[in-house]
């Protein structure tokens, strides 16, 4: 801690709650920030984390990209993408955006649409539902399925798995098994099982393409390749996105008025998701190895340090947004850092704001009108996301 009480780590509980009043301490008066209990560095200036997302050179996501992962430094198979800079990174994401292209998505909005009713349904008529348990644990799951080729009883799995790997106990940081940090086994099951009943998805099409790696060599992908991709974006797509509902439905309670607008006009519903993604990102930070000595603010950063980039500080920073505090759905967003940038920009956003919009318009076509229960809501232990495992709406029936 500072001589003036400045403190901010991301496993502080207390601060967590309400993160917002320490990032701005942070971003007026040491946007620059060392932590030395936990031994790493923090920006948390819109500035500067969107130039750190797209300095691939200096702060590398080789190591990780929690900071716990960095820190450990643990052994990571060949295929971890999130954990790779270019130019392998480069050949692995463009093998595995090949489950995001906007044919894919129009093809599982129908499905996820379809899903997200059978969610709802079964609480017409009642007196409430849960943003979290009746969808925000369900509709991720059943998208990344649809698109890899998942089998829909293992899919409740995958999001179990997904979830347990990211708990850590509240005020701790997560613990990294070095040698095992990176497990992806339970899917190879899944690639096997596709060999043998080909379909229209991701894992399909990843078993039968040939491509170009770094050296020159067309080569097709190994099994255990294949599995590590489906581990990633298993992993990535269900927790995160799964956290959205949860704000969903606690920041349009707080917000009657706006969520009575798109109720009435649904075309505002898109920058709602946009604004909410702004407002209350589920990944409220990202971290990445320092590979090269780095100044920032007349302080030199040196290599082998963690740095930690501050997204939910940065997308609540006055320098870039206008009363940035307050959820507006009218807002003239522009550019916001909750997915990243750059080399690193997250594949599945496109996945997420369709989930989020097409949510968002069922929810409002049953029930226009709730309050939560926070007394029954609960956040979710984790650093790596920030959200809640249950929050529990009020339906107003009248």
């Amino acid at each position: 801690m500072s001589d003036d009480g400045l403190y901010y780590d991301p496993y502080d509980v207390d601060i967590d709650r309400d993160p917002y009043p320490t990032y701005r301490r942070l971003r007026d008066e040491a946007p620059l920030y060392y932590n030395e209990r936990y031994d790493f560095w923090g920006l948390s200036r819109f500035a500067d984390v969107d130039a750190a997302l797209r300095d691939v050179k200096r702060l590398s996501s080789a190591k990780g990209d929690i900071l716990e992962v960095v820190k450990a430094d643990p052994v990571m198979p060949s295929g971890v993408f999130i954990h790779e800079d270019p130019p392998q990174h480069t050949v692995h994401r463009a093998l595995v955006s090949r489950a995001f292209t906007p044919r894919r998505m129009r093809m599982v909005e129908e499905k996820v649409r379809a899903f997200c009713v059978a969610c709802l349904e079964p609480f017409t008529g009642s007196d409430g539902f849960d943003f979290v348990t009746d969808l925000g644990d369900e509709l991720p799951m059943r998208a990344i399925g649809m698109l890899v080729g998942i089998p829909d009883v293992e899919q409740p799995k995958v999001r179990d798995h997904a979830q347990r790997n990211l708990r850590n106990e509240p005020g701790r940081p997560l613990p990294i098994n070095k040698e095992q940090y990176f497990d992806g086994g339970m899917y190879a099951e899944y690639v096997a099982w596709r060999e043998k009943n080909p379909s229209d998805d991701l894992i399909t099409e990843l078993l039968g393409v040939e491509f170009e790696d770094v050296d020159g060599t067309v080569r097709r992908l190994t099994r255990d390749e294949i599995v590590t991709f489906l581990t990633v974006i298993a992993g990535a797509g269900v927790e995160t996105t799964g956290r959205l509902f949860g704000w969903m439905g606690k920041v349009l309670a707080e917000h009657p008025d706006q969520r009575r607008e798109l109720t009435a006009d649904r075309s505002l519903i898109s920058n709602a998701i946009e604004e909410l993604l702004r407002y209350e990102p589920p990944g409220p930070h990202v971290a990445r190895y320092v590979a090269e000595d780095v100044e920032y603010h007349g302080t030199k950063v040196p290599a082998g340090s963690a740095m930690l980039l501050m997204v939910a500080s940065a997308n609540h920073d006055e320098q870039r947004f206008d009363d940035p505090d307050r959820y507006d759905i009218h807002r003239n967003i522009g550019t916001y850092v909750t997915f990243g940038h750059g080399a690193h920009y997250c594949l599945g956003a496109a996945l997420a704001r369709m989930e989020g919009r097409v949510a968002l318009d069922e929810v409002l076509n049953r029930f226009p009108d709730w309050e939560i229960d926070m007394a029954g809501a609960r956040r979710s232990p984790t650093t790596t996301v920030r959200g809640w495992d249950s929050m529990p709406a009020i339906i107003d029936q009248r």
